[in-house]
């Protein structure tokens, strides 16, 4: 049954959560920084909508990447060797969440007139969750040196790109979403081939997609997951801002 958080940080065992809804474990509490880190510690994430309470999640399985597992087809590739994207990292975190939280008109573009978008979130559908108070959270975890953005670039236009949270040598991939093809996936791969040089061992992706499974991720008990991350998350911390130097 999931349980609702008092004022202390800490969070009820991730065996607790219930089935149905898949991994709801908890309400309530707040997005403090120190609250998001023993979160993320613990494999537990916040998903909720403008105006629910805060809603904290441990689902079972759980999916994963494990960086040098990452799957880059031949069309993939050619794009990242011809497509012309520049990628960079920890350059404009809070317009990236912005992007991955604008809504979606029909025929898939973003408002206001901006490109053709898709959004692809590890593990939640759509973006209407990232309200401004997630963005202003994880913005004070990106200014602790703790989230981190890897955006592609063409022409100085942001096309696409990812965020997510690193603790020790875990990643926990939030949100991603494109303007063009396979601008994203782009971001993906180099995000995966720097992890990889820094030997860190998943990228978490929370909850099973069709898009990742075609990257190579996959879903793992949650007990292999919890395990697994216990070890990773106290490994020493890399902090941000990161600058990459693994190869394209």
């Amino acid at each position: 049954m999931s349980e609702r958080l008092q004022n202390a940080t800490n969070f009820p065992p991730v065996e607790t959560a219930l089935r149905e809804p898949n991994g709801l474990l908890a309400m309530g509490g707040d997005l403090s920084l120190e609250r998001l880190l023993d979160a993320y510690r613990h494999g537990i994430f916040p998903w909720f909508n403008p105006g629910e309470p805060i809603l904290w999640w441990s689902p079972d399985p759980r999916m994963v990447l494990v960086p040098g597992e990452i799957r880059v087809t031949r069309s993939l590739a050619k794009r990242i060797r011809n497509g012309g994207f520049e990628v960079r990292v920890d350059t404009a975190f809070a317009d990236v969440m912005r992007a991955c939280a604008a809504p979606r008109l029909p025929g898939g573009r973003v408002s206001g007139g901006a490109p053709p978008a898709e959004t692809e979130p590890c593990g939640e559908a759509g973006g209407t969750w990232i309200s401004p108070g997630m963005i202003a959270a994880y913005t004070r975890l990106f200014d602790a040196g703790y989230a981190h953005s890897v955006e592609s670039w063409r022409d100085g236009r942001l096309v696409g790109g990812l965020y997510g949270v690193a603790i020790g040598r875990m990643f926990y991939g939030e949100s991603m979403f494109s303007r063009e093809a396979d601008a994203s996936k782009v971001a993906l791969v180099r995000l995966a081939r720097q992890l990889q040089q820094w030997d860190f061992g998943l990228i978490d992706c929370q909850m099973e997609t069709a898009h990742l499974a075609s990257l190579g991720a996959r879903t793992v008990p949650r007990t292999a997951f919890t395990a697994r991350l216990t070890e990773l998350v106290n490994l020493p911390h890399r902090l941000g801002p990161w600058t990459f130097n693994a190869p394209d």
